[in-house]
């Protein structure tokens, strides 16, 4: 996870010198980014399916060579249109299979502790660019923008292929089978085929929230350098001794990075809506906060870590709630269906928003729209998403009696 998190999370620091190398526009080439993030999530259910079937260690271990080669031959593109395909196809269908893999595999190993295993899971994602940040900025700007590509796309690969291959694939008991949870919150003993939760309006909340949240974050790691620099935070502002925009940049993969194992583990406490509601309602007050204070760089670096943090967990509230509520037997290909609402998010927080700011000239209208989503996503999960879930455990427990599911 921490080798394929890298074209998402430094994409960022590529489109300022791809932008003076291919001599395009900013939303044109964020069509890249989003093409990425697209085919990360909307083939995952097919994705997921072959982990199913075929176990996670071959399928990874080429996920993580396909997320190598994108960075090594995007630093001999030409066009655009090839930087479309090399970073934007190879690297969505890379990273996109070690994704929803590894987590199809985390809400099985550990249905107890589901939400904070997730967490850990994914925190890799969110951490793996901590390591990236400092090192590849300074790169562009000692070495270029293709001699970057190139070694840290091979030290990508080394690492993520030599990892995948201690890969086991996890145990799956049937329903019947399995033990009581000793988590907070209501949690089925059936499990449902992916046709089935498709026609369960549950899943189509879900689906619309997780888009929600996407949209915003998306947003804020696609185009942070850009909004950035243009509230006058770029690389040759100093705060702490250091350039304020690759330590803003490592800041913030520390808290998403953070944000998911802790939500993840207080969600396993006190129940995964009540959290959902917690993180995304201040996650709407820290964006809030982020535009306030865009005039003093240190606290606008602050900012933008508790702004990641309360993003990053819905990589472990949304998968743990989805095989919480359908069941953990066929969780990596329900997962990739519900993941799917990323590539939506990515659509709408990437060129859309860009086009946004082109037309109006700032990303006020952008943040107050993010912002608004992030509150409503919060309401929706306690009032709309708690009650449509336990209506549907109980009815399920009304018509199979034998598979018992009950708060803990």
């Amino acid at each position: 996870m921490m080798a394929i998190s890298s074209p998402q999370y430094v994409w960022t620091l590529f489109t300022k010198p791809l932008i003076a190398d291919l001599g395009t526009t900013l939303p044109d080439l964020q069509v890249t980014f989003s093409i990425l993030i697209v085919l990360q999530t909307w083939l995952s259910p097919a994705q997921g399916a072959l982990v199913e079937r075929f176990g996670p260690r071959l399928l990874v271990a080429v996920g993580c060579a396909l997320s190598a080669a994108s960075w090594i031959l995007t630093a001999y593109a030409t066009s655009l249109a090839a930087v479309y395909f090399t970073y934007g196809v190879l690297a969505g269908v890379g990273t996109g299979i070690v994704y929803i893999g590894i987590i199809g595999q985390m809400v099985k190993w550990f249905p107890d502790k589901r939400g904070f295993a997730t967490g850990m899971a994914a925190a890799g994602y969110g951490f793996g660019a901590i390591f990236m940040n400092f090192p590849v900025s300074a790169s562009l700007t000692t070495s270029g923008l293709q001699h970057t590509l190139i070694v840290f796309g091979l030290l990508q690969g080394i690492v993520g292929v030599g990892a995948a291959l201690f890969l086991k694939a996890a145990p799956t008991h049937g329903a019947a089978a399995r033990p009581e949870p000793a988590v907070a919150g209501l949690r089925t003993r059936r499990d449902f085929t992916s046709r089935e939760m498709l026609k369960q309006p549950v899943f189509w909340l879900m689906f619309a929230m997780m888009t929600m949240m996407s949209t915003g974050g998306l947003m804020v790691i696609s185009q942070f350098a850009t909004f950035s620099r243009s509230f006058g935070i770029d690389e040759k502002v100093l705060v702490l001794g250091f350039a304020a925009l690759p330590l803003a940049l490592t800041i913030d993969r520390i808290t998403n990075g953070l944000t998911r194992p802790i939500f993840g583990h207080i969600s396993d406490r006190i129940g995964r809506e009540k959290t959902m509601a917690i993180a995304f309602i201040g996650e709407g007050l820290a964006i809030a906060a982020l535009v306030a204070v865009r005039e003093d760089p240190l606290l606008y670096v602050l900012m933008s870590g508790v702004v990641f943090f309360g993003w990053g967990e819905i990589f472990s509230l949304f998968p743990s709630t989805l095989t919480d509520t359908f069941g953990e037997t066929h969780a990596s290909k329900n997962y990739g269906f519900l993941y799917m609402a990323q590539g939506v998010g990515s659509v709408l927080g990437g060129p859309i928003a860009a086009l946004i700011f082109s037309q109006t000239g700032s990303w006020m209208p952008v943040f107050g729209i993010i912002i608004v989503m992030d509150v409503l996503t919060g309401l929706l999960a306690l009032f709309a998403l708690a009650p449509m879930r336990r209506r549907l455990i109980g009815s399920a427990v009304e018509a199979e009696p034998a598979l018992v599911t009950r708060p803990a």
